[in-house]
Order: structure tokens, then sequence, then C-alpha cells
């Protein structure tokens, strides 16, 4: 009997460096795929029995800020071809949400976080692991933008937090998880070529693994 193989694609990079639009453009290219996407910013821990102000001092550019066995227990999950409830996260309350979303099952499970690539779990059960290099400045301007204009946030505090955990916990986890990259991109928004020709490459090689038997598992 014979069924097809659920692949799961990795990407990583650095905060604010475009691992969301990367993510999109390779689910456009896959659409008749069937493609799930996992956010890593929406496992992060549950964080109710501390008060707001308590979670603020919370660093959350650091692994241990995820929830990471909960992580790998939803891509295990989409793997052996069922749904999943992935929490939904609140950045106005650095707290998950009380709601929650169901996705899968799904042909293709894309996961975009600045994690992606570091745990070696998540790396062994990826069929393709991607990073997208971005530029220091270019995200720092890009979480800037974003922070204060959709996370509520003031400057003040955005540009603190980069100095203080953002920056030094990319140096430290973020930016070594590249090594582990099966192809890395250098993104910005203008290089939708570079971005289609990676999508092509990746449709094409989930299509050759294709199908495989149940016999040689």
């Amino acid at each position: 009997m014979k069924h097809k193989k659920i692949s799961l694609i990795t990407i990583g990079g650095g905060s604010a460096s475009g691992k969301s639009t990367v993510a999109q453009k390779i689910g456009e290219e896959l659409s008749n795929d069937n493609v799930v996407f996992l956010q890593m910013d929406n496992y992060y821990k549950d964080l109710t029995h501390l008060t707001l102000e308590q979670r603020q001092k919370i660093n959350f550019d650091h692994p241990d800020a995820f929830d990471i066995s909960l992580l790998i227990d939803s891509i295990k999950q989409l793997l052996q071809g069922n749904a999943v409830k992935q929490p939904i996260y609140d950045f106005q309350i650095n707290n998950r949400s009380k709601n929650y979303s169901v996705i899968g099952p799904g042909n293709v499970i894309i996961l975009d976080g600045i994690f992606a690539l570091e745990n070696s779990i998540i790396r062994e059960l990826a069929t393709i692991k991607i990073f997208v290099d971005t530029d220091s400045d270019t995200r720092l301007l890009r979480r800037i933008k974003r922070d204060v204009s959709f996370r509520k946030r003031n400057l003040d505090s955005v540009l603190e937090q980069y100095a203080l955990t953002v920056k030094p916990m990319h140096d430290a986890f973020v930016e070594p998880s590249k090594r582990f990259a099966d192809i890395i991109i250098p993104f910005d928004f203008h290089n939708s070529v570079a971005i289609d020709v990676i999508a092509t490459k990746i449709k094409a090689i989930i299509k050759k693994m294709g199908y495989h038997d149940n016999d040689n598992n």
C-alpha cells in the first residue's frame, strides 16, 4: 500500500528577517500540496501564573521561553496525518490567548521561527531546512515598525529589548543555527526572484520524494 509522505520545511532566521514572508511565498508555490503553517511564536510558554509585570521581564528571545515539547508534539501529530490545536499568542499581554486554531492535516508542513533550526529534534524531523539571512540593520528597522504599529509598543521599549536580549540571543543561538541549513536565503522584499527559484526547487524535491511503501518502513 502506498501513501504520500508528509514533508516538514523549517525556516529559521533572526527576528524580523522575513521568515513568514518566505513561508507564505513557498506556500503559494506549493498550493496544490495542501500546506499547513506552524508559527513558532505561537508556542511561547503559557505564563498565566505570572502577572503582566512579571511576564515583561521574561527573556522571550531565549530558547527556554518556548514550549518546545508541545511544538514537537504538534509537528509529530501533523507528520502522522492528524490535525492539531495550535495555541494563539497575544503579544499585547505577553501570554497565550484563551483561543486556539485547529490546523491540518496536510501534505506539507511549514514551520517558521527564530529557533526553527536550533533544536536538534526538530532538525531531525525536517525534510528541508532554510535559513533567512538578513542584515541586522534591516531586521531592526522591520522590528521597530512591526512592534510599534502592530504590537502597540513604544519605541524605547523596542530598542531596549533589542539591545538587552534580541541581539545577544541572536548572536548566541540564532546565527549559529545557520550552519544546519540546507538552503540559505539572502532575503529582502525585492528579492522575489531568488525566493521563487528556491520555492520551485523545494517543490521539485518534494515531488521527487513522491510516495513510499509501508512495507519499506
